[in-house]
């Protein structure tokens, strides 16, 4: 009985590898040849002919086939260490499979029914194995993609004093309105942050609900001034916080009127103003004349709505300020052309100058050439009266509207959170491109003339100073996506120059001078392609001959190709491969197409709306740059055809761009199991000497604990993940981020990037953290809310850390 149970075992077995053999070899065999059709690499189908050559065989009983599996598997890891180098995460698809099944090949069950009685073949399958197992070893250990140097220490780590911002407040967006993201506290620092706990908790209680946008998020960076935390949540609630507790003190309810057609949902943030802070303004006030202080608001938080509305509120008691506006309020939608609700959408908060409430406005993105104006305007901080405008569509940007007097539809818009430099009284304004994004046959020079920029704007009378031009005629939405950062540089010659930090999505770091506008850095202008390679030539498209880069270029050197290629297995790498063959693909700024372009760096950039955090002190840089390419693929529709939406609700898939003569699809370039085709990594942590602008250390930071079901989770291996949020860096020598699609909170040693500490967050934290000190203690701050289009699981939570007490 014994022996015919081992019998049938035996032969199941024997049946179930031959089956898989053959199974293997046909699949790579078909895959492989296509591949190989389109110019793509051999490997696939060799390895066919290999895995047929071990199923003969298998089926004939030979140990021959265990000798061809071994050989086979040495092979592999020589093209894969050629392919890949010694990266852990690049040679995984391309051995696993191959290791799996080679393990299956040595148990007894598999092997039994082979004639020969030698040892040698399976000492050499041993041996194939043991070499696989130590090369993935010392990948592990040496990864080719971090850079691991120490930016010194030379210079004392003493915080220079910020006019009218307290040390231990923070009363910005950025922390002062010049978006540097640094906090001069110190109680917290390299030796101890690794006992952060947690201190409290807030719950908003505000959830996305079913008639909310696919782009719900918790993006919000809290404020704090004085004895009070600031924030605002999903729906726009405001909520005033006690700082040292979370307790809530009071919440004001906008009643905001959103629905499932707002492309965004999300409020990154509010800003402050106190009348009676003359020092933060004291170098600009004098030439802001303006309204009398508010008697009945002299602190305020201004609060962006979706619907388009601004809406001041008493910062000591949370009543709307019945002096400003219209009982309170600003309707941003006044002389909009085709107004709709949501099409005109504040998610960032405003500058808040002596005198002046500056503020920008995201447009739908690819719905229609009908749309409203990114128009940039300030109002009186006291009133709330309209004070100047600057229209990035008109002739004469300044123009104020008559009384039916309409902006420029489509301008390029000012979506991020803007900077401000209080001694020269100017606002620096990033902009993204006129909608629709993608295809801009029908754009004037009028039209693009401010998209793609940085503008620099009289803070008081909106005239333009100067502006630089990040990316022409954009085609991939590639838009000036974060707060610049303001800095008064030191260079190695001893001089210091007023410098602003302008992040691009295609990781072009620019470096101008902030009172002129001409680059610190030199800024190269290159040839990119020119032509559609595959489909038909795009109807009515034109192209820029150039590009702008920067030497300071965050984006990855290297440019894709099929070695690149990803997935779990060589199954779904190879298919990753077939995808990327059959696209355009000719480099940065391939024009999108019919046949459809893997567009790298991928929409949503390498640098996002988090910005970066610049220490002044220093003079050091931290970011979090991504690397995720995209697929855009143009549908060619009439242009005069009926408009059916009034909103996309969403920035991926399909998108109509009424008006124009195509439609397009963007999605993430995915695999078909859902994985990024692009190998990792796909985030990173860096620090930047602004000494000698070089990228000093760069790790990977998250793993894909929270991205897989419970069913096939990993152990927490660091691979790099993307995020969306910014750094934060303080006195201390530590690093803040969350953003990533693992729920973390990380600290990060400034001068070398080692990882100091990480918690665990309920949530996504698609957020910026921040810091303050409130009664002694130092507190970090993080909005673990999640991200509706990102994929991150949604929440509530807002987390305060501290020390121990």
């Amino acid at each position: 009985m014994k022996k015919e149970t081992t019998t049938t075992s035996g032969s199941w077995a024997r049946g179930a590898t031959l089956a898989l053999l053959v199974v293997m070899a046909v699949a790579l065999g078909a895959g492989g040849g296509w591949l190989l059709a389109l110019g793509g690499s051999a490997y696939y189908l060799l390895a066919a002919l290999a895995l047929a050559a071990v199923a003969l065989a298998y089926w004939r009983g030979s140990t021959l086939s265990l000798w061809l599996y071994a050989v086979w598997l040495i092979a592999t890891l020589g093209w894969s260490l050629w392919e890949a180098g010694t990266d852990f995460w690049a040679l995984a698809p391309r051995v696993d499979i191959w290791f799996l099944f080679g393990l299956w090949l040595l148990l007894p069950w598999a092997s039994r029914s082979l004639v020969g009685r030698s040892a040698a073949p399976k000492a050499l399958m041993g041996a194939a194995m043991v070499a696989t197992l130590g090369v993935l070893g010392y990948a592990l250990l040496h990864d080719p993609q971090e850079v691991n140097g120490t930016i010194a220490r030379s210079q004392p780590a003493a915080a220079q004093p910020v006019a009218g911002v307290a040390p231990q407040d923070w009363p910005a967006y950025g922390r002062t309105e010049a978006g540097v993201r640094y906090s001069p506290l110190a109680q917290i620092n390299e030796r101890n942050v690794k006992d952060l706990k947690v201190a409290w908790t807030y719950h908003t209680e505000d959830f996305k609900t079913a008639n909310d946008s696919g782009e719900t998020t918790n993006e919000v960076t809290p404020i704090k001034v004085g004895d009070k935390v600031f924030i605002c949540t999903t729906h726009q609630f405001l909520d005033a916080l006690d700082a040292s507790t979370g307790k809530r003190l009071w919440r004001f309810d906008p009643r905001l009127k959103a629905d499932r057609t707002f492309q965004h949902l999300t409020c990154r943030g509010v800003a402050y103003h106190d009348a009676g802070n003359s020092e933060r303004f004291a170098k600009s006030a004098s030439r802001q004349p303006g309204s009398a202080p508010s008697a009945v608001c002299p602190r305020k938080v201004i609060l962006p709505v979706n619907d388009g509305r601004l809406i001041a509120v008493n910062a000591d008691n949370g009543q709307p300020c019945s002096d400003f506006g219209r009982g309170g309020e600003i309707d941003l939608q006044a002389n909009m052309p085709y107004p709709y609700p949501g099409g005109y959408n504040p998610t960032s908060p405003p500058v808040v100058t002596a005198s002046t409430i500056v503020i920008g406005g995201s447009v739908t993105d690819n719905l229609s050439n009908r749309e409203p104006s990114g128009v940039i305007r300030g109002y009186d901080v006291n009133t709330g009266a309209l004070r100047w405008v600057f229209d990035t569509g008109a002739q004469d940007p300044n123009q104020m509207p008559g009384e039916k007097g309409v902006f420029a539809h489509n301008s390029p818009n000012a979506w991020a959170p803007l900077a401000y430099d209080a001694g020269s009284d100017t606002v620096y304004v990033p902009t993204g491109v006129g909608t629709p994004d993608i295809w801009g046959g029908d754009r004037t020079e009028l039209k693009e003339r401010y998209a793609n920029a940085v503008l620099a704007l009289d803070a008081s009378t909106g005239r333009l100073i100067w502006h630089f031009q990040t990316t022409h005629h954009d085609l991939w939405d590639m838009d000036v996506p974060s707060q610049p950062s303001l800095l008064d540089l030191r260079l190695p010659s001893g001089q210091t120059v007023p410098a602003i930090y302008v992040l691009t999505k295609t990781g072009n770091v620019f470096v101008l001078n902030r009172t002129t506008g001409a680059p610190i850095l030199p800024v190269q202008e290159r040839a990119v392609p020119q032509t559609v390679q595959r489909g038909p030539q795009t109807r009515g498209e034109r192209y820029s001959p150039t590009q702008p880069f920067s030497p300071l270029n965050l984006a990855p050197a290297e440019r894709l190709d099929g070695a690149k290629m990803w997935g779990a297995t060589m199954f779904d790498q190879l298919a990753c491969r077939i995808i990327f063959h059959r696209l355009n693909y000719e480099g940065i700024y391939t024009p999108p197409s019919e046949n459809g372009t893997l567009v790298f760096p991928g929409n949503l950039g390498v640098f996002e709306w988090g910005g970066m955090s610049v220490n002044p002190d220093r003079q050091v840089a931290l970011m979090n740059p991504l690397a995720l390419p995209f697929v855009s693929r143009l549908i060619p529709e009439k242009a005069d055809r009926p408009r059916t939406e009034r909103g996309a609700g969403t920035e991926n898939g399909v998108q109509p761009m009424y008006g124009v003569p195509y439609g397009v699809e963007i999605n993430p370039f995915l695999s078909p199991l859902g994985l990024p085709c692009k190998q990792p990594a796909w985030g990173f942590v860096t620090g930047v000497d602004l000494q000698s602008h070089e990228v000093v250390w760069k790790k990977r930071i998250g793993t894909i604990r929270d991205s897989l079901p419970a069913l096939f989770q990993l152990p927490p291996m660091k691979i790099g993940v993307p995020g969306l949020g910014g750094v934060i860096s303080t006195a201390g020598n530590v690093m803040f981020v969350a953003a990533t699609q693992d729920n973390y909170l990380r600290a990060y040693d400034v001068s070398n990037g080692d990882l100091l500490w990480e918690a665990r967050l309920p949530a996504g934290g698609q957020a910026t953290p921040m810091t303050y000190e409130a009664d002694g203690r130092q507190y970090v701050l993080i909005m673990a809310g999640g991200h509706g289009s990102f994929g991150t699981k949604m929440g509530d939570s807002l987390m305060a850390y501290a020390l121990p007490r």
